[in-house]
């Protein structure tokens, strides 16, 4: 049997695992990162590849943008695309506009870079935008795109070739024994053990996942074909229905009238948690979605009926000029509600990190510096 020391092991080569070993290799750690897959391919590769401040509630702000920094970093090392598009959150009804207009007023001096839009300005910004009815629109400079599955693989081949972080690739671990890790083939010890596989920690630790209201999201999103004649999309799009799911907005009171529409007018939007996010993709695609289904049954079939809603919405405020859809896909995350991440020591050496929703590409490595800082 296989047995080797190291000062940092990781289980899991999702973001937050990654963030983790980039974190601790910076620092002169000696790493290395178990993946059971021959590579990444649960929420980190399934999601629009957004990194996106404006979202992020006012006291997870710093977190948000040193995640940037690091991105920028990153991208500009191992090579892989980014594009600093900023982000448009379009209003095409008052109580909308009210919402962006009270979120500027309240957040214009903290950090998000906002610029409030009228009608014109927008469509001189974007010109996927729908112009009918359009009242206006927050823009935000600070958003980063990225391509999800590219950026994985290239930060993974820069840990392995550039920072010395061994990859074990097709690699389960089974057992958690501090210092030990093991799989029945293997055993490696470490000084410290980071657990980051989403909700799959279940395997390892069932009775902490049960007692710890963490709850499963399941989302479904879609990929277009190639945009013809390099087309691009410039800033990240969203509309309404985003105000009321991202923390960022929570604390304004115009919301409230908000929502009371939206439960009259998009009833079935909110049953499966429906918001329209779209990004675009390295190679030219664009990335629409999402939904949000929650619970501890996973039900393993895609919905036509919530793709369908998706789309109807987005032709609501954007048009492309290729809307062919060429992959659909459901992702999975884990949710502590009211809380930003879920950490905690299930023994000592021993740091479980899950639980970051959907701000997973957001949060993770300002996350990480945070831990290995104490912060």
């Amino acid at each position: 049997m296989e047995k080797t020391q190291f000062d940092v092991a990781i289980v899991g080569a999702g973001i937050i695992g990654l963030a983790v070993a980039y974190t601790a290799a910076k620092k002169g750690k000696k790493v290395i990162l178990f993946e059971r897959s021959p590579r990444p391919m649960g929420a980190t590769v399934r999601n629009f590849g957004m990194i996106w401040p404006i979202g992020q509630p006012l006291e997870n702000l710093d977190m948000a943008m040193r995640s940037r920094e690091i991105w920028k970093e990153l991208s500009a090392e191992p090579g892989f695309w980014s594009a600093n598009t900023g982000a448009l959150i379009l209003a095409y009804e008052n109580d909308e506009l009210a919402v962006l207009e009270e979120f500027y007023e309240t957040r214009k001096n903290e950090g998000y870079g906002l610029q409030l839009m009228n009608a014109e300005a927008t469509l001189n910004k974007s010109s996927v935008v729908n112009s009918n009815g359009l009242k206006g629109a927050l823009f935000s400079k600070t958003e980063l795109n990225v391509d999800p599955r590219e950026a994985t693989y290239q930060i993974l081949q820069y840990l392995k070739s550039e920072m010395g972080v061994e990859i074990r690739s097709n690699t389960a671990i089974t057992q958690v024994d501090f210092p030990w890790l093991s799989n029945g083939v293997g055993a490696w010890r470490a000084e410290q053990i980071y657990i980051c596989s989403g909700a799959d920690f279940e395997t390892l630790y069932p009775d902490i996942f049960t007692e710890s209201d963490l709850v499963k999201c399941k989302l479904q999103m879609m990929r277009t074909t190639h945009q013809p004649n390099g087309w691009t999309l410039g800033p990240t799009l969203a509309a309404g229905l985003t105000l009321q799911h991202y923390g960022a907005f929570a604390h304004c009171q115009t919301l409230t009238e908000l929502k009371k529409r939206y439960s009259v007018e998009y009833p079935e939007y909110n049953k499966f948690g429906i918001h329209v996010l779209v990004s675009q993709t390295c190679f030219g695609e664009v990335t629409i979605g999402d939904s949000h289904e929650y619970g501890d049954e996973i039900d393993p079939f895609d919905k036509n009926k919530i793709n369908a809603l998706i789309l109807k919405y987005l032709n609501k405020f954007a048009h492309f000029p290729e809307l062919e859809i060429a992959e659909t896909w459901y992702g999975i995350y884990s949710k502590l509600p009211e809380q930003t991440a879920y950490i905690t020591e299930p023994q000592d050496g021993v740091t479980i990190i899950t639980g970051l929703s959907g701000a997973g590409m957001t949060l993770s490595f300002g996350l990480a510096e945070n831990i290995f800082s104490g912060r």
